[in-house]
């Protein structure tokens, strides 16, 4: 990779990201849906997103793959460094005007992320970490919560619209998890549920089905703000499943969770 630093890259790719959340902001592009499934829609301005941060990030250093949400991702080569887009994480979210849709960016090399960067432009609200670096908001350093219990916690769990086949066994883990911790939230938005588990708003949250531009960049985040990102199993994810389930946690009630998964 052509740069002296991470800090250097961080600060070029932030640069990068900020641009092109003033397209997700774009009330005309994101009035532009079409429909991908009954509950998978891609708007214009997802297309422009991920357009004009490719061309950027080729143009920085074109030898770094490139796999993003719109786009066919079979020729990526495991183990050589790889941008991991989301365009739009929350797209539903952008079509309602629901203010919680980001731009997730990773670079990762092999199971390795090595940089993440999440922006929410509706909230200005901008997150990044770096492989030892910390997590940062804002440039600010943050930390998970000291919550120690579930009992003590608010969690958020994702119901993966697009598997509604799945959804009597994503709505028994939100029950079992509301049953026990302080009261459930649901964002809609991956990226944004997980920058909550690092700065401490949320403690705990799972959702099924999700790809690898949904966490890449906000597995880093939590795990470099002390949280624990794993499998419903419990296992270290796998960046190029094509689906994993996910727990993010505070570290503190990882394994309390865990077992109703």
């Amino acid at each position: 990779m052509k740069f002296s630093s991470m800090t250097e890259l961080l600060e070029r790719v932030e640069n990068i990201v900020r641009e092109a959340g003033a397209i997700l902001m774009d009330h005309v592009l994101a009035a532009h849906v079409h429909e991908k499934g009954r509950t998978d829609f891609v708007t214009d301005a997802d297309t422009a997103v991920q357009a004009l941060i490719q061309k950027r990030l080729y143009a920085l250093d074109d030898s770094i793959q490139f796999m993003g949400e719109e786009k066919d991702n079979g020729d990526i080569v495991r183990g050589e460094p790889v941008w991991i887009l989301d365009p739009v994480d929350g797209t539903t979210n952008l079509i309602h005007n629901f203010q919680h849709s980001a731009i997730s960016l990773a670079l990762a090399k092999g199971d390795c992320v090595l940089l993440g960067v999440i922006y929410n432009p509706f909230s200005g609200e901008m997150f990044t970490a770096t492989q030892g670096g910390g997590a940062r908001l804002n440039g600010n350093v943050i930390h998970v919560s000291d919550a120690k219990t579930l009992a003590d916690s608010l969690c958020s769990a994702g119901t993966n619209p697009g598997r509604r086949d799945q959804a009597d066994a994503a709505f028994a883990r939100m029950r079992a998890l509301y049953e026990r911790c302080h009261d459930i939230r649901r964002i809609g938005a991956a990226s944004v549920e997980l920058c909550y588990i690092a700065c401490g708003r949320l403690d705990g949250y799972c959702e099924n089905g999700l790809r690898p531009w949904d966490f890449a960049a906000g597995k880093l985040i939590v795990e470099e703000a002390g949280g624990r990102l794993t499998g419903y199993d419990g296992k270290p994810l796998d960046l190029y499943a094509d689906r994993s389930d996910v727990l993010a946690t505070n570290g503190h009630i990882h394994d309390e969770i865990l077992p109703l998964m």
